[in-house]
């Protein structure tokens, strides 16, 4: 990973949607970063609260008062971060006055395919001249790109868990692009926070269930990466799973081995692909991540382990959805799209235990 110079501006951000989950974590990351001045927060529905009366945690943060969208001076800011819901983003990029670096959480731009975009997300959408102008933010193979757009979509949590131990291994052509299975695992602030029955304690606790099965809105995210990274179109076989915790993905996608390859040169490829980034690593082998092992934190743990079935391997990733899933590959992002050392504000290690 290519370093710049520590840099002493300030820039003033505002974080639309700072109510969610995502929104909270964008102010614990930020309200420690030496480069950005909070300007505005946002949520409609609680406009005119107290930040710390919404997130009492945040309650040291000198932060002014939410405030809606529409009642909102953006002249005086220069980036912003969103962490609206998805399908109402796009509509609100639309009005945003053009001079803002736009650092997208939703899924709203993260599809290139319009008709995708309907097929998936059940409606047309409302800024495709916007969409066209859009750089999937995965930051680790997208770096140039990112820097060189002012509207950047934030992948999901789920995608950045599947893609990033498949990326380099499709690349390198060591695995066969038919034959992926990702079963993938996420807490409960991944469904965000509004009131929702099925994310009731009583609803969550002591068990597991999986949800979207074969139809889940992160699976032709997944794909359209992969697609990229093998040349050819790829189609995954992707189940999510809401598991009884807080934080975290666990993604374990079982792969079949192209030609001779060995699960050793699976690992021996993405240790190389990943050895000289800050926030990727892969573990000795036999070592299998854990959630509670990148808690907090912006890191993204990979594992790789031969399967007993002849000809397969099992790659395990490990990361924070609200971090490195959301509001840290967000911080990243931004980062590179303002000439920032890229691990700024993001250095912090994880939460133990």
């Amino acid at each position: 990973m290519t370093m710049t110079k520590a840099n002493t501006k300030t820039i003033p951000v505002g974080i639309l949607g700072a109510s969610g989950y995502t929104g909270a974590e964008l102010v614990r990351l930020l309200a420690r970063h030496p480069n950005v001045e909070i300007r505005a927060v946002t949520a409609d529905r609680k406009a005119g609260r107290p930040m710390a009366e919404v997130f009492p945690h945040l309650g040291g943060v000198a932060l002014p008062v939410l405030s809606s969208i529409d009642d909102t001076d953006f002249s005086g800011i220069e980036a912003v971060f969103l962490g609206l819901p998805h399908g109402t983003t796009q509509e609100v990029v639309a009005k945003l006055p053009a001079h803002l670096k736009v650092l997208d959480l939703s899924a709203d731009f993260r599809l290139r395919s319009l008709d995708a975009y309907k097929q998936w997300y059940g409606h047309e959408h409302r800024a495709p001249e916007h969409q066209k102008r859009a750089v999937y933010g995965l930051t680790e193979h997208a770096r140039e790109a990112i820097k060189k757009t002012n509207l950047v979509a934030c992948p999901g949590c789920y995608p950045t868990a599947s893609m990033m131990p498949l990326i380099p291994l499709l690349k390198a052509g060591l695995i066969e692009k038919h034959d992926i299975i990702i079963d993938a695992k996420s807490g409960v602030s991944g469904a965000g926070r509004a009131e929702k029955e099925a994310n009731l304690f009583a609803e969550v606790s002591e068990g597991i269930h999986a949800y979207g099965i074969a139809n889940h809105r992160h699976a032709p995210e997944i794909e359209q990466g992969l697609s990229d990274a093998a040349g050819s179109d790829v189609l995954v076989n992707f189940t999510p799973h809401l598991m009884p915790m807080n934080r975290g993905i666990l993604a374990t996608i079982y792969v079949r081995l192209s030609g001779k390859a060995t699960a050793d040169d699976l690992h021996a490829t993405l240790a190389r692909a990943y050895a000289e980034e800050y926030f990727v690593r892969v573990l000795p082998k036999g070592v299998a991540p854990a959630t509670r092992h990148v808690r907090g934190s912006n890191f993204c743990l990979i594992g790789v382990f031969p399967d007993r079935l002849p000809g397969r391997a099992i790659l395990v990733c490990a990361i924070d959805n609200l971090v490195k899933g959301a509001a840290g590959q967000a911080v990243q992002n931004f980062n590179l799209v303002s000439g920032l050392p890229e691990i700024t504000a993001l250095q912090q290690e994880p939460l133990f235990p």
